[in-house]
């Protein structure tokens, strides 16, 4: 049997780190208010000259570093984002540009803090199936600027970023289970309602969120979907070495570890000093503790998340 298998990963954070505080001097609200409502104390805004490829790009380069093949090798290139660098085309054919490696294909998934999920088990299917052999699925997000930095609610929440994963074929078990779903009837709880026409913007291009609509439907969504997860391969939150959550709110991520019965310290949490950072949140993370040696080679790790339309979904692995 031919399993897809994460062989390395990488990430990259933009330069600037904006604080609580800073946050503090622009709107009404506070370092103590932020940190208790949301667990978030920091996050990182990409400079001004800095496009949503450019940060996939320097993910990649440490993902393919870290795995120790050629660039060449790469058969499938999918960017999961919400922010990419223009209308088209995709962030995924810019960043193949800039890697330098044309022919394959390449394209984007967009399900917001879900896409990393949704791009992770599209290349999954691509190498199960022997359409592919070598994958480069990454996450990246400059949500700073879809946000209005006058809305306490939300521009606290958010930051940019980029992480990265090469899935190659193996005959050793890797991917082991994927979950995916949606409801679009939730369309209006999360969303960006913007569109261009006529060389205009028409609708509202900033961020739009019902945070207590959000967190009672995910914290429901997330436990059932990693449940139904787990019980298809006949395992149980037991065999979990590692939860690796979508990082969106630390209360959130508390609920759905309780659900799982799983204890904070197999959560990997990098929420803190990054914020919430869409579809990239899930590989910055993964990223993080691979490289400061918490996931070792046989861990069993689960990694979910969720995002507007709703769409979420879960991914069991071996490492």
């Amino acid at each position: 049997m031919t399993y897809a298998r994460i062989i390395g990963t990488g990430s990259y954070l933009p330069e600037k780190v904006l604080s609580n505080a800073e946050i503090a001097e622009r709107i009404d609200t506070s370092d103590e208010w932020i940190v208790a409502r949301t667990g978030i104390s920091a996050r990182h805004i990409a400079a001004e000259q800095e496009k949503t490829s450019d940060l996939a790009l320097a993910a990649s380069q440490r993902a393919i570093a870290a795995a120790g093949i050629d660039k060449a090798d790469i058969d499938l290139i999918i960017v999961a984002t919400s922010t990419p660098d223009m209308i088209f085309p995709s962030a995924a054919c810019i960043l193949q540009d800039k890697l330098g490696v044309p022919g394959c294909p390449a394209f984007d998934v967009q399900a917001v803090c879900a896409g990393f999920i949704y791009a992770l088990s599209t290349a999954n299917a691509y190498i199960r199936s022997g359409m592919a052999r070598t994958a480069l699925v990454v996450g990246a997000e400059i949500f700073s600027r879809i946000l209005d930095w006058n809305d306490r609610s939300t521009c606290v929440l958010f930051g940019d970023g980029a992480g990265a994963v090469i899935l190659q074929a193996s005959e050793q078990p890797g991917i082991l289970g994927v979950t995916l779903q949606a409801d679009g009837r939730y369309q209006s709880i999360l969303n960006v309602p913007a569109q261009v026409a006529s060389g205009e913007i028409v609708g509202t291009p900033f961020l739009h969120m019902d945070g207590g609509a959000v967190f009672k439907f995910a914290v429901k969504a997330l436990a059932d979907c990693a449940s139904k997860t787990l019980a298809a391969q006949g395992m149980s939150h037991a065999d979990l070495d590692w939860l690796v959550p979508h990082q969106a709110n630390v209360r959130i991520i508390e609920s759905t570890a309780k659900h799982l019965h799983l204890s904070m310290d197999k959560v990997v949490l990098t929420l803190p000093q990054q914020g919430n950072t869409s579809a990239a949140s899930i590989p910055l993370a993964l990223d993080a503790a691979v490289r400061d040696g918490r996931i070792q080679p046989g861990h069993t790790v689960m990694l979910e998340g969720i995002g507007g339309g709703f769409a979420w979904g879960a991914v069991l692995l071996t490492m």
